[in-house]
């Protein structure tokens, strides 16, 4: 076998422009194969890293668009619904309420327009959102309605320019109505969840329910597990309980940001598959090549066959010797292929700004594929050879 091979490799030096031709379509299926899962890999990882690792135990409740019928209930997200959802629902730790409006926030003479949300006590926290400095809202500022706000570090940025933004006065306008209130906080540069905190203005909902909306319904509810693990079986839990209070499919909008970053990572697993599948093909394609070129090969060494069985070779023998050719050629290619396509994929995912990341099994994979496709292939050269008459391959 050894024999074999060495053999192989000095045909490979004779013939280098046939050589290289075959080794093609193996190192650019090879390559794409490692590329594509490469960068699915990546991906996935930044969307992972995107949304954060805070947050995976909550799950969001949105009011439905689904038409309701004739006989059905209204669903209102105020504190008989928070107490009811508490009760009926099993595995959750607590339910928060939040309400967000358009705001614009000055200082002086620069403005900020952006979302601002009034948020219960402890949100910012359970959120997993840190403070670059100052304090958090307290349990007096929601139940006085203390004008507080605590800023994002794009709305700092924007409005304190190099300075500390703690305890400087702002006016915020919602709704063409004037308010001042005290800068307490401002958050770290971060990202978390669904939640953008960098351009966030937050203010106490004790202060909305009551200078804003007196007693108002939440507009959206988030609501937090007792474990992450519980989020899929809550979202689940959570629609149907509100289906089955109000009469009406599609009543609330229910989802969680694991479930969410579960769905993003299956759709790029899938694409991934997809279009490894299709880089696969080119192996394919090559190994009809190496097929094409070992019959050729066969042809040309005809005499050197004849001569093989007339000292006494085997079938046997000389089959094997064309089928380690064969698989010699998928070998060089497939190694070739896999630096290749580490080389590409650390290109591109560095031109991307992605976190380098190699699949170790797509390269197995792929390496052991390619050695297939030209044992495969070179089964039908490999068989013709061992196949040959000695008289007609002396005279040929």
């Amino acid at each position: 076998m050894l024999e074999d091979f060495i053999d192989s490799l000095r045909n490979f030096t004779r013939n280098k422009t046939r050589t290289i031709l075959s080794l093609l379509g193996v190192i650019i299926g090879v390559a794409s194969v490692i590329v594509i899962t490469s960068i699915g890999q990546s991906s996935t990882k930044e969307i992972q890293a995107t949304f954060g690792s805070s947050g995976l135990d909550l799950v969001q409740v949105n009011s439905g668009f689904m038409r309701r019928k004739r006989d059905a209930v209204g669903l209102q997200f105020d504190e008989t619904f928070r107490q009811e959802l508490f009760d009926s629902v099993r595995n959750i730790k607590k339910v928060w309420f939040k309400n967000s409006l358009s705001a614009t926030i000055s200082y002086g003479e620069t403005s900020v327009t952006s979302n601002c949300t009034a948020i219960e006590t402890d949100y910012l926290q359970m959120y997993g959102l840190a403070l670059d400095y100052g304090e958090y809202f307290t349990v007096t500022d929601d139940v006085i309605g203390n004008q507080k706000c605590i800023l994002g570090s794009s709305v700092a940025s924007a409005l304190f320019p190099g300075e500390n933004a703690v305890g400087r006065g702002v006016l915020l306008v919602t709704s063409k109505v004037p308010f001042s209130f005290t800068v307490v906080g401002v958050l770290k540069e971060q990202t978390s969840g669904l939640e953008d905190a960098a351009s966030g203005i937050y203010i106490p909902r004790g202060f909305y329910s009551k200078k804003v909306k007196p007693n108002p319904e939440a507009s959206v509810v988030m609501v937090q597990a007792t474990d992450s693990s519980y989020c899929t079986q809550l979202v689940t839990d959570i629609t149907n309980w509100a289906n089955e209070k109000t009469g009406t499919e599609g009543s609330v909008n229910v989802m969680s940001m694991q479930t969410l970053i579960e769905q993003m990572s299956t759709i790029t697993k899938t694409l991934s598959l997809m279009l490894s599948g299709i880089a696969a093909i080119s192996l394919l394609v090559g190994g009809i090549g190496i097929m094409n070129i070992m019959i050729v090969t066969v042809t040309e060494r005809k005499q050197e066959i004849g001569i093989r069985k007339a000292l006494g070779a085997s079938p046997a023998a000389i089959r094997r010797q064309f089928l380690v050719e064969s698989a010699s050629i998928t070998l060089l290619g497939g190694s070739i292929g896999i630096l290749l396509g580490i080389g590409l994929s650390f290109a591109v995912e560095y031109v991307r700004g992605q976190p380098f990341t190699i699949q170790a099994g797509a390269c197995v994979v792929a390496f052991a594929f390619s050695v297939f496709v030209g044992i495969f292939f070179g089964l039908n050269p490999a068989s013709r050879a061992a196949k040959l008459d000695p008289v007609e391959a002396l005279a040929g």
